[in-house]
């Protein structure tokens, strides 16, 4: 008798088997990682730290684009990430926001995350990299956009700035709720703030023409205010929200 082919195995079939083993953990440990960063460490990148506004207080003077390329080798692993995260490392904490698993980012881990942000390098590499893609990103945007901590406020513009460019299927309505936060948000005259309001408004306008009427009519409103902040961010969004150039972009979608 014949024995009965087996079928082949699809792709969904090949998922559930790798999430019921668990997921893939890398070789390498936090201390190993971090006497890679070390070893790798210049001067001179430290230096240029400043001249980019970046402050840190613990660096080993590694390139972004050098660490990028070293979690890349390292592979995904959640675990690895908390301890990198842990050691206080400016690079480290860049590496551990390029190996994080964002499935298994919980909120309780953004906000333990989020009050140690000290500067906007690290701010915006955890958001565009890992926050997200995390299950509870959009529910934090609101939350960080009412906080008084610099890094801490920049971090829900910037999350809401890097939903808009990656997260393709979230519907209009979620960032038509985000809207009344660039109001108060613009009031910030802290330079990391309005900076990343600017940006998310921007890119939060550009993303559909419903969205970018509406972004219109914020950044019209801030730019018509008495205070210089909200005026000058609401200014700047205007200038590339009515342009040709945005408005040919939107319309050959």
């Amino acid at each position: 008798m014949t024995p009965a082919r087996k079928k082949p195995e699809t792709t969904a079939r090949r998922k559930a088997k790798a999430r019921a083993g668990g997921p893939k953990k890398s070789p390498v440990t936090a201390a190993e990682a971090l006497a890679w960063l070390e070893a790798r460490g210049a001067r001179k990148n430290i230096d240029a730290l400043k001249r980019y506004g970046i402050t840190v207080t613990r660096a080993f003077g590694v390139t972004v684009g050098d660490t990028k390329k070293y979690g890349q080798q390292v592979g995904k692993d959640h675990a690895l990430a908390q301890k990198l995260w842990e050691s206080g490392w400016y690079e480290a904490r860049l590496l551990a926001a390029f190996v994080d698993e964002p499935a298994q980012v919980t909120a309780r881990q953004m906000q333990k995350w989020a009050a140690d942000f000290d500067n906007w390098a690290i701010v915006d590499t955890v958001c565009f990299h890992l926050f997200d893609r995390a299950p509870d990103a959009w529910s934090q945007v609101p939350v960080w956009a009412n906080e008084t901590a610099e890094f801490t406020k920049r971090a829900a513009f910037a999350l809401l700035w890097s939903l808009s460019l990656h997260d393709k299927t979230a519907p209009e309505s979620l960032f038509l709720k985000c809207l009344p936060l660039f109001e108060e948000g613009a009031r910030d005259d802290r330079n990391f703030v309005k900076k990343a309001v600017n940006m998310a408004l921007r890119a939060v306008g550009r993303r559909s023409p419903a969205l970018n009427a509406a972004a219109i009519q914020t950044a019209q409103r801030l730019a018509a205010m008495k205070a210089a902040t909200p005026r000058w961010v609401g200014r700047h969004a205007l200038r590339e929200l009515t342009s040709a150039a945005a408005r040919k972009r939107l319309h050959s979608r």
